[in-house]
């Protein structure tokens, strides 16, 4: 174990280095590189309890092990944490596409003990590699089919549905060791607005919020969730003045007092706008910490160690100044350290888990939705796949790889593709195809008029044109045929290729 000398003003003082350690011990940081940081591994000597890791930190699961074994040198007991919803959100395949389809797949399937594997293979896979805290799942109902940040992240519309698939997906998850963290608090599925970029709104009545979105909520604490995610939303029959992430009315006395949750609380990632261009980042966390979280997920963006001071700096100055109360400080370290334990605990727990490497490739074929109509004759020659894409979401990151093409050049050699988007996409897929037959592939038609003109022309000049839908199908099913996936993970694209040359 490398030792390092502990810094700080407060490091001459006993009562001032329980401040500071507690401090640092709320924060969950990412870091930049694919090895351990210096400044990680000292700060870990000093009281940070988390870090995180962004797929700019993963280059294979080997590369993997080896950092959080870097980082366990220093504290066994630390904290390992990535956002893997597995589907459109991984981390881990970041380079590849998920393995594993993601909730909206698992969704449409509607069969918990396949959502309990899935999510206990994908947590045996995280275990393997030293990750103890993942930031899944996503319990958010999807009321709203223009919403442009959940989408297929949910199980469906459906309160019910996505609530019994958020408890087996909890559980699955934590038969291996790995801690659940359900998200985002208290729903986050009726917004038209993208936190990443400003404070979504969500005006429903309180009948509305306890019997739609909450439930899901309900379902994971009862399943044993180890911690709960906030969602920087405005709720105004909650809270009519602060995003849930900085609310007492949605942490302490919601969360924690009428849904009984004695868990860790940890926010969504503070750099968002909904947050850091509302109120600073400094500021949002002291607010945070106050309003009941006891984790702040930071890192996303700013990396670095400047961050962590300065937000472990402004936590201590909240605590002298009387503006956050050191009790709460202390609690939301103590709850830290809790999780941080139990995951030590059940380490061994996934070694115990027989690998099913398979099952997310099982699932997503199960997922699928093919629509015929008329009779257009098989796919057996050399396709164009024109993939049109809408810009992605910063939760899902624009470097995943996504859609069919890969698994159409292995299956029909000699197949080409191209990459389309705006008003004239249609006509541009066209002349880039030839004399080839055309797969289409979009997501979320329904969000993108573009897209739909695109297909119009497509199958006006091509009728037996395969669409293949990759995100939510509202849309109308059209093309010969159409192969809903419910999803754009690695696996979701090999099981559509497959229906595409099966016919």
């Amino acid at each position: 174990m490398t030792t390092f000398a502990t810094t700080g003003s407060d490091s001459g003082s006993a009562a001032g280095n329980t401040l500071t350690r507690d401090a640092l011990a709320v924060l969950q940081p990412g870091f930049d590189g694919t090895t351990a940081p210096d400044w990680v591994r000292r700060r870990l000597g000093e009281g940070l309890a988390s870090v995180a890791l962004f797929g700019r930190n993963v280059v294979t699961e080997e590369q993997v092990t080896a950092l959080t074994a870097e980082l366990r040198a220093e504290r066994e007991d630390l904290l390992v944490a990535i956002d893997e919803e597995s589907g459109d959100v991984t981390r881990l395949d970041v380079r590849t596409g998920s393995s594993f389809p993601g909730n909206h797949a698992l969704g449409a399937v509607d069969d918990p003990a396949l959502t309990r594997g899935v999510a206990r293979e994908l947590g045996r896979r995280l275990a393997a590699c030293g990750v103890t805290f993942d930031w899944a799942p996503s319990a958010d109902v999807n009321a709203n089919p223009d919403n442009p940040v959940i989408g297929v992240r949910s199980f469906g519309a459906d309160t019910a549905l996505v609530a019994r698939h958020t408890a087996a997906w909890v559980e699955g998850l934590q038969s291996t060791g790995v801690a659940a963290c359900t998200k985002h608090f208290p729903g986050h599925g009726d917004t038209n607005v993208d936190s990443h970029h400003a404070v979504p709104r969500i005006d429903v009545d309180a009948d509305t919020l306890y019997e739609r979105e909450l439930p899901p909520f309900r379902a994971a604490i009862e399943a044993g969730t180890r911690a709960v995610m906030s969602a920087h939303i405005l709720v105004p029959a909650l809270d009519a003045e602060r995003p849930g992430t900085l609310s007492r009315r949605v942490l302490t006395e919601l969360l924690r007092g009428e849904l009984g949750f004695q868990g860790l609380i940890v926010t969504d990632g503070m750099e968002m706008r909904a947050i850091s261009g509302t109120y600073g980042l400094e500021h949002g966390v002291v607010l945070a910490i106050a309003a009941g979280a006891d984790a702040i997920c930071v890192g996303g963006g700013l990396c670095d160690e400047a961050t962590v001071l300065n937000l472990r700096d402004a936590l201590v100055a909240a605590v002298r100044s009387g503006e956050l109360p050191e009790e709460r400080l202390a609690d939301a370290a103590a709850r830290v350290r809790e999780l941080a334990r139990w995951t030590a605990e059940t380490r061994k727990d996934a070694e115990a888990v027989v690998p099913e490497p398979e099952i997310g490739l099982v699932a997503a074929r199960r997922a699928l939705a093919v629509t015929r109509a008329g009779s257009a004759a098989p796919v057996t020659e050399p396709v164009f796949v024109a993939q049109f894409n809408p810009a992605p979401n910063i939760a899902v990151g624009g470097q995943t790889p996504w859609g069919v093409a890969a698994e159409l050049r292995r299956l029909l050699p000699g197949s080409a593709e191209g990459s389309f988007s705006g008003p004239d996409a249609g006509g541009a897929a066209l002349a880039a195809a030839g004399g080839r037959r055309v797969v289409a592939v979009v997501r979320d038609e329904h969000r993108h008029s573009w897209m739909g003109t695109a297909l119009d022309a497509l199958l006006a000049a091509r009728p037996d044109t395969v669409v293949v839908e990759m995100g939510v199908p509202q849309a109308p099913p059209r093309g010969a045929p159409h192969i809903a996936t419910h999803g754009a993970a690695r696996v979701c694209g090999v099981a559509a290729a497959e229906a595409v040359v099966a016919g």
